[in-house]
């Protein structure tokens, strides 16, 4: 399966980033949080596509990316990652952000933990991998977890006269809702 981005470490450098510039420090615990509801609400947002190449696996401290884990367990590792971020996964983290960036690592963690997706891979052992489409569902549903419309608000924008305007990323293949101009006069 394809994803929208190169590696898991360019999510994790993301929210490293955008918690030093919010002055936060972001906890190892709640990084891993971080990533895994990324993951999972990237697959709900976006008809199960997956955000990064990451496997996640029940550990009893709750959802984790061992590779991600380890590379970050002395500081942030020096690697090369994506710096620059497509729009439309910079604008869905954004979001996520805002909706959980404050939260404390214990309440995501709890969050987590009370997926069905976690809790049925941490019931047939610890660091059991945490199955994607499992991990979609869990968080389709809502019941463990906000749902999408609580997540993920579209960016509003107001033009100068106060009006407001969703923005959305230019794509240039759909089709426009605009009719050319009529001639003639009317």
């Amino acid at each position: 399966m394809s994803t929208e981005v190169d590696s898991a470490f360019d999510i994790a450098f993301w929210f490293l980033d955008i918690a030093e510039r919010s002055c936060e420090h972001l906890q190892p615990q709640k990084l891993q949080r971080l990533l895994f509801l990324s993951q999972a609400y990237y697959g709900v947002a976006f008809e199960g596509r997956k955000l990064m190449p990451a496997v996640f696996v029940a550990d009893e401290r709750g959802p984790l990316e061992p590779n991600v884990y380890i590379a970050f367990s002395r500081g942030r590792p020096k690697l090369d990652a994506e710096l620059f971020l497509p729009f439309e996964v910079e604008s869905f983290l954004e979001a996520l952000w805002r909706r959980f960036g404050h939260y404390s690592a214990d309440r995501l963690t709890r969050m987590t933990k009370e997926t069905i997706a976690y809790r049925q891979a941490y019931k047939q052992g610890r660091r059991t991998e945490i199955v994607f489409e499992a991990m979609r569902l869990s968080f389709a549903r809502g019941s463990e977890a906000p749902v999408l419309d609580q997540v993920i608000k579209p960016k509003v924008l107001r033009t100068q006269s106060g009006r407001p305007v969703a923005v959305k990323a230019w794509d240039p293949l759909a089709k426009s809702a605009m009719k050319p101009p009529g001639r003639g006069g009317s």
